[in-house]
């Protein structure tokens, strides 16, 4: 049976969402972030080297990166429900925003993460004014603007019919939705983005979403 490594809070919601809406049979193995570092444990690294989640086997093989395990899973289980089939004019865009999200989507969120938690971090009070004037500049100059860049962009995609690709929910909306959820937490511009707050309250209220999280745990991005 297909085994995901799940970790909590993190992208491996995306795969217990994934197959359940895919209706394929799994197990989970589930793993918790050490609540002082909120890095995954090391007994994630005897699975894969890099010791992070998600991480699925299936068949004797191991496959990791949310993107490639998206990709594997609609290629070997889905009919043409979740994914246009290759060769299809719409599975450019299916593949665009698979690596987008990734790729484009989640690095200046994290940086906003890594910003915040600079500020607000245990240090001697001396060193405090510099990391506070250090961690509020660089979310001034490169990461809110990059930020009010991408969701912009994602939010005027979504203008257009709800989805990433079509008029149809498709694992593509799956692997969006991480950096989704992460923006309507992080970002400060919930009220400034209403398609992406319409999408987030659309795909947390399907069914499959809702038995992924009963299955995985609860699941927070504040």
């Amino acid at each position: 049976m297909l085994t995901v490594h799940h970790l909590n809070n993190s992208r491996s919601q995306r795969v217990l969402w994934l197959l359940e809406e895919l209706e394929v049979p799994y197990e989970i193995r589930k793993y918790e972030r050490d609540p002082k570092t909120m890095l995954a444990p090391p007994e994630l690294r005897a699975i894969h080297p890099l010791g992070k989640s998600p991480v699925v086997e299936d068949e004797g093989q191991v496959i990791a990166e949310s993107g490639a395990i998206i990709e594997y899973l609609v290629d070997r289980y889905d009919t043409g429900l979740l994914a246009p089939l290759p060769g299809m004019p719409e599975r450019l865009r299916f593949n665009y925003w698979l690596h987008y999200a990734e790729g484009s989507a989640m690095p200046p969120l994290l940086l906003k993460l890594v910003a915040s938690r600079i500020a607000t971090a245990p240090m001697p009070f001396f060193a405090k004014p510099v990391a506070r004037r250090i961690a509020a500049k660089l979310q001034s100059t490169f990461v809110d603007p990059q930020l009010a860049l991408h969701l912009n962009y994602v939010n005027n995609e979504l203008a257009q019919t709800g989805w990433f690709v079509g008029s149809q929910f498709s694992a593509a909306d799956i692997q969006m939705s991480f950096p989704m959820e992460a923006a309507m937490a992080r970002s400060g511009l919930r009220n400034k983005l209403p398609h992406i707050a319409a999408f987030v309250k659309r795909v947390q209220r399907r069914p499959a979403y809702q038995r992924a999280l009963e299955r995985g745990g609860p699941y927070t991005l504040g």
